[in-house]
């Protein structure tokens, strides 16, 4: 073939390419041309839309608006015809902090990306301007909040609430699953901002079935504001998931330990146009095995004997936890939230104890077997429903709630013990029967309004609350002669709590130039009665309690933060500190309440600065506080018998120094970090010989990794090292280490996370008082090492929005 020929034919060849390529170019236009992005901008307090805000569309990486509009009345805005790409958007409006969306990604396979509701912060309130992006950071640092997101956290999945509450800063989690904020003498845990004690007797059983996969984030308040009940110095909150995708979205999750403990869990939503329903399940299995030693040196005025006593457990507990939940609105003024939560827990525990009595020498005396072996169970159910209503286009909404919660628990347990040596003597044998039974019943009002041109905030309220324990105790000893169990008179009891808590606040948050100040009291009245089937009844005097509330904060150049804040808490005796049967499952280390006890009021102040880089944070704190008439555990030593109860033990002053800092070098590390340095000081009124001080340490270490090949890892580190009225918990160490591999376009995640692989918990407790000293010593396995896997669904279903006006 002639080159002029071939080359015409590849001449014409390529122009026909490029016209077709322009026809085609030309068909699809319109196909392609048809992504929306579409969102509501409301505010960060209170929801309420932002009319008029301007929104502007970017490609990704360009500096010039590729459209921009405003939100309608509503605060809705719509871009439409958009090509397949990679997008941002940036919301203004004055007197809020500019919020930017990243990384907006249109294909053809999601060509509509609904955002849902953006928030828009006062300018005051942040330093600089707020950035969303792919992922959220897993620990958020506020002057008198944190808040842990608990999606971004490898080690969250398929755990549950307590396993989460030992990774969030400034909380420490005891070996019985209490769990406490830093510098703080007493610590509540609330769940959607209801205190979580009025829902279950034993906290600990809730938590460590409640699904992570349910819980949106974890906030840890310092500082309560007025709206939340004066009790306990600090405040956990545990907010669930509400904001879901429209269309069906859910999960499904096993885990599987060394050790024994397995959980299950589901969680799915539906969301429609003007409403949502979701709902969880779960289910857990937990083995916890634990040794005790402990070594007492008992004192009386002529000699000293000694206590050497070993300990070694096993428990198995089942439990489930349900959750179903309606969001309607029902106008757009009007919306409507009712849920319930229905939770139960099944156990069985085996103890072997051997004590051996030491004479001056240190020589054996006598030895004493004890066998204990029993089951449990306990069942809550909670109803909760909110109704919230919009006033008017200023800003005033008017919510109002209820809750109703019941439950109870039942524990068998039998005591079997001998005195061994030097000779056996005749065999002991007990039975411990409890039925608790617990109801609760809260109202609240709330109304709240912008003014000043939606700069300033006022909050007013009312609540009431009322809780009854019904606690039944049947104390059996076996009468070997009779052949038969007999009542024991002197230990079986029953005890009624009643208590009526009438509340009232108000509020007033002002913004302006860079300074934010909240101020508001809170006034609760307080009636509690309770009595014994004996015939003993105490009527406790109502009292009238004050909480006044005020927070400054100076923000300045963008990165500089400094606040003040001043309140004052209480924390209440209740059923479990004043109930005055006595718990002698150990007949030679016995329990019981005190039914005299007295609130215990606690002055607390905190300083804060704060200093704010691009991919940095360090925001130090300093905090007093000094409580009067402090609860506290109390034990005292009569003969061989070591009795512990609960006394106003007298004054403790405080003073916290913690450091907290945050670092994330690229979008894919994350370190995280908190240190606190705790003096405290005891004056008891109880002896003299007790007054005593000294210097808790508390630290956290943690580290993210997001890695090639849809690969993750994560640690984490806790220390502690806490001082108490009567002596001090030795320092003890966790660590905790995840990975995680996504499969199946990120639908399937598998995970391995190793706890506690130097060694299991170790838990050191020295104590003293007026006539003996106490050395304790304790193990449990919590080194272990769980396998996850845990599969999302979701079928998306196309947002319509409403076009801006």
């Amino acid at each position: 073939m002639k080159p002029k020929l071939i080359f015409f034919i590849v001449l014409n060849f390529l122009f026909c390419l490029k016209t077709a390529e322009r026809s085609f170019a030309a068909l699809a236009a319109p196909l392609l041309e048809k992504g929306v992005i579409s969102g509501k901008v409301v505010e960060e307090v209170g929801a309420l839309p932002v009319p008029s805000a301007v929104v502007a569309l970017y490609v990704q990486n360009a500096e010039q608006p590729l459209f921009t509009t405003a939100t309608d009345e509503n605060g809705d805005f719509k871009f439409n015809a958009l090509k397949p790409g990679l997008y941002r958007i940036k919301v203004s409006y004055v007197g809020f902090v500019p919020l930017i969306v990243n990384e907006i990604l249109l294909n053809a396979k999601t060509m509509e990306r609904g955002l849902g509701s953006l928030k828009l912060s006062s300018d005051q309130n942040n330093l600089s301007e707020v950035t969303i992006t792919v992922a959220k950071p897993i620990i958020e640092f506020g002057a008198d909040m944190i808040t842990y997101n608990v999606g971004q956290s490898i080690l969250a999945e398929g755990s549950t609430a307590a396993d989460l509450l030992k990774e969030v800063p400034m909380v420490q989690v005891d070996i019985e699953g209490n769990a406490t904020i830093a510098g703080k003498r007493s610590t509540r845990i609330f769940i959607d901002g209801k205190p979580s004690d009025y829902m279950t007797s034993n906290i600990s059983d809730l938590l460590s079935v409640l699904p992570s996969d349910a819980i949106e984030k974890i906030e840890v308040m310092t500082n309560p504001p007025s709206k939340y009940s004066g009790d306990g110095e600090g405040i956990i909150n545990i907010v669930l998931k509400k904001g879901f995708k429209i269309g069906f979205n859910g999960n499904a999750g096993i885990t599987s330990g060394i050790q024994g403990n397995a959980n299950a869990n589901t969680n799915m939503s539906y969301k429609a146009r003007t409403y949502s329903l979701n709902g969880s399940a779960a289910f857990k299995r937990n083995v916890n095995r634990s040794t005790n030693s402990s070594l007492r040196e008992n004192f009386s005025a002529d000699t000293t004997s000694y206590n050497d006593q070993y300990t070694t457990s096993k428990n198995e507990s089942t439990g489930g936890n349900y959750r179903a939940a309606l969001d309607w609105d029902i106008t757009p003024k009007k919306n409507l939230r009712v849920s319930t939560n229905f939770n139960n827990n099944n156990s069985n525990n085996h103890s072997e104890n051997t004590f051996n009595f030491l004479n001056e020498a240190k020589e054996l005396s006598r030895i004493r077997e004890q066998v204990n072996t029993g089951n449990g169970s306990s069942k809550s159910f909670v109803f909760n429903a909110d109704y919230e209503v919009q006033l008017d286009t200023g800003g005033a909404k008017l919510a109002m709630g209820i809750t109703f919660n019941t439950g109870g628990n039942q524990s068998y347990r039998l005591l079997d013990r001998a005195y061994t040596y030097p000779t056996v003597s005749s065999p002991f044998l007990q039975e411990n029967n409890n039925d608790v039974g617990n109801t609760g019943l809260t109202f609240n009002l709330d109304f709240d309004k912008r003014v000043f041109k939606k700069r300033d905030l006022i909050e007013l309220g009312l609540q009431y609350n009322f809780r009854r324990n019904d606690n039944d105790m049947l104390v059996q000893k076996y009468d070997f002669s009779e052949q038969a169990y007999l009542i024991d008179p002197g230990l079986t009891n029953q005890f009624l709590y009643n208590e009526h808590i009438f509340s009232g606040y108000g509020s007033y948050n002002y913004k302006k130039d860079g300074w934010g100040v909240k101020t508001g009291i809170r006034a609760e009245l307080t009636d509690v009665t309770f009595d014994l089937s004996t015939g003993d009844a105490y009527n406790v005097k109502p009292y009238l309690s004050l909480f006044p509330n005020i927070s400054l904060n100076r923000f300045f150049r963008k990165r500089y933060t400094i606040g003040a804040t001043y309140s004052i808490r209480i924390n209440r005796p209740r059923e479990n500190t004043l109930n005055p049967q006595i718990n002698n499952t150990d007949s030679l280390n016995i329990s019981f309440g005190n039914p005299n006890l007295s609130p215990a009021y606690t002055h607390q102040m905190d300083l804060s600065f704060g200093v704010f880089g691009e991919k940095w944070s360090f925001t130090p704190r300093l905090s007093y506080s000094t409580s009067r008439g402090v609860i506290e555990r109390f034990r005292t030593v009569v003969g061989e018998i070591s009795e512990t109860t609960y006394d106003n033990v007298g004054t403790n002053n405080s003073l916290s120094l913690i450091l907290i800092g945050n670092y994330r070098p690229t979008k894919t590390i994350s370190a995280n970090g908190n240190f606190s340095v705790i003096q405290t000081d005891y004056t008891s009124k109880l002896n003299a010989a007790l007054n005593r001080n000294g210097i808790s340490l508390r630290g956290k270490a943690g580290l993210s990794m997001q890695l090639p090949l849809k690969t993750a890892f994560e640690a984490n580190l806790n220390y502690a090292n806490n001082i108490n009225a009567q002596g001090r918990s030795k320092g003890n160490m966790t660590t905790g280490f995840a990975a995680r591999k996504m499969f199946l376009k990120n639908r399937l995640n598998a995970r391995v996370n190793i706890s506690d692989p130097f060694g299991r918990r170790n838990n050191r407790i020295f104590s003293e008082g007026i006539n003996f000293r106490q050395d304790n010593y304790s193990t449990s396995n919590t080194s272990n090492v769980t396998f996850s896997l845990n599969y999302r669904f979701t079928k998306i279903k196309k947002l319509v929005v409403p076009p801006p006006k």
